[in-house]
């Protein structure tokens, strides 16, 4: 599949990746939820976008869906506990995250997932991380975008009203508490231009 053309953004001219201060908002959701956001949290993240796509080893994936296999539509990878992250500026904002985050969470992050959105058409569908631990337990799950804005929705689990988050260009959005099980997270497909956006995703161990 073709990738859209990537447009820098004209507010982040670093050229080096560096994660800013955390300072992130919370929003409280129902049922033990909660959201943090944290807009622009890691500058020069056009350059980081630049690098992940050329140095990960991203893989395209098919599922079974119902009756028949399927293009997974997005390009994957995924690097484990103990396995090196592909750049310095993941290592960087890990380490960001732990520090903010350990004395709520109780443990370190300890894997990264990334995610390539190559364009529009690209998507996942709506769900949560309940693989492991998450399925019974509180945790967080914070995720790193950089490259083009795309939305990342919200909605309870079962469906409801949902929330929308334009993120990209370095921003943060952290979910946590109950939110893996009581609600529900997708980047919907769109119609609109949209350029490639580069998810990465930290997660606990056992978590996914």
């Amino acid at each position: 599949m073709t990738e859209a053309g990537f447009q820098a953004s004209l507010l982040d001219l670093a050229e080096e990746p560096e994660v800013g201060r955390l300072r992130p908002s919370r929003t409280t959701l129902s049922r033990g939820a909660w959201v943090d956001t944290c807009p622009g949290w890691l500058r020069g993240a056009d350059a980081l976008y630049e690098r992940l796509r050329t140095v990960v080893p991203w893989r395209a994936e098919r599922r079974q869906m119902y009756e028949r296999v399927v293009d997974v539509p997005r390009l994957l990878a995924f690097y484990d506990v103990g396995v090196a992250l592909p750049d310095p500026a993941l290592d960087a904002a890990k380490a960001a995250l732990d520090a903010h985050y350990l004395a709520e969470l109780g443990e370190p992050f300890a894997t990264a997932g990334l995610c390539l959105y190559r364009d529009g058409r690209d998507s996942v569908a709506w769900h949560g991380d309940r693989i492991g631990r998450s399925n019974t337990e509180d945790t967080m799950v914070a995720i790193v975008s950089v490259g083009a804005p795309r939305a990342l929705m919200l909605r309870p689990t079962g469906g409801g009203p949902a929330l929308r988050f334009e993120v990209g260009h370095g921003d943060l959005l952290v979910m946590g508490g109950s939110a893996q099980r009581t609600w529900e997270h997708c980047v919907p497909k769109t119609s609109r231009p949209a350029g490639p956006r580069i998810s990465i995703q930290f997660r606990p161990i056992d978590v996914r």
